[in-house]
């Protein structure tokens, strides 16, 4: 992705997102049901790479499978590029876990931009610990192959009820995530960058006493030229 895009997208709320997307008309991109396994204080930023699961047929899923050189799990772990999210549609189900610490740190080693999964990891507080940013829906404990099949990598999935097309940009906070389509992922981040800047602007103004009337969507041209000054003052 376009550097420029990534760096200014580190200092964006997942909300501020929203309301830009929603102004285009888009109203499902935020992930649903997933919160960060530990908060990290940093944006998780990067290209979709995805893994799908199905429910799992017993026959299919013996532990045996887990032998497999190509079991889609381990090879999704072992191909996701650097700087991508791994982003998981295990059918909103956290009975079963989507991956341990092993394959999070394997992945993380890897130069992985961070997972996310709509169903749950083991090992989340050791998940937690790790220098990835980690996002699920709860701790699960037994095995995949107990409810989810992986059967598909790297294509159009579903996750927490939102569209994810491989190459869409995630962006992850303390909150939530979001999923940017990759046609916009641009000029989203341009937009949001300012609002952000206006909107710091705007904190500060409140918490002196201002009114958000006016101020807060601005529809006073005062608070454009106090704007303006306060970020030449702030460098921003």
């Amino acid at each position: 992705m376009n550097e420029s895009t990534r760096d200014k997208l580190k200092g964006v709320s997942v909300a501020t997102l929203a309301t830009a997307l929603f102004k285009r008309g888009l109203r499902n991109q935020v992930i649903q049901g997933v919160h960060p396994v530990k908060a990290k204080g940093r944006n998780m930023v990067g290209p979709a790479f995805t893994l799908r699961y199905m429910p799992a047929r017993e026959d299919r899923n013996q532990l045996s499978e887990f032998r497999n050189p190509e079991h889609p799990q381990r090879v999704a772990i072992e191909t996701c590029p650097k700087g991508h999210v791994l982003v998981m549609d295990s059918r909103k189900d956290a009975r079963a876990a989507s991956a341990g610490d092993i394959l999070i740190t394997r992945l993380m080693v890897r130069g992985g931009a961070g997972v996310v999964t709509d169903g749950g990891f083991r090992d989340a507080a050791t998940i937690g610990e790790l220098d990835i940013p980690a996002y699920h829906s709860r701790p699960s404990s037994p095995t995949n192959l107990t409810i989810n099949e992986a059967i598909a990598i790297n294509e159009p999935i579903g996750c927490g009820d939102a569209p994810v097309f491989p190459g869409d940009i995630i962006v992850g906070d303390d909150d939530c995530v979001i999923v940017i389509p990759a046609h916009l992922a641009d000029e989203v981040a341009a937009e949001t960058f300012e609002m952000t800047v206006y909107e710091d602007f705007v904190v500060e103004k409140v918490k002196a006493g201002e009114t958000i009337i006016g101020l807060y969507p601005r529809t006073k041209d005062e608070h454009l030229a106090a704007f303006e000054d306060w970020r030449k003052k702030h460098g921003r």
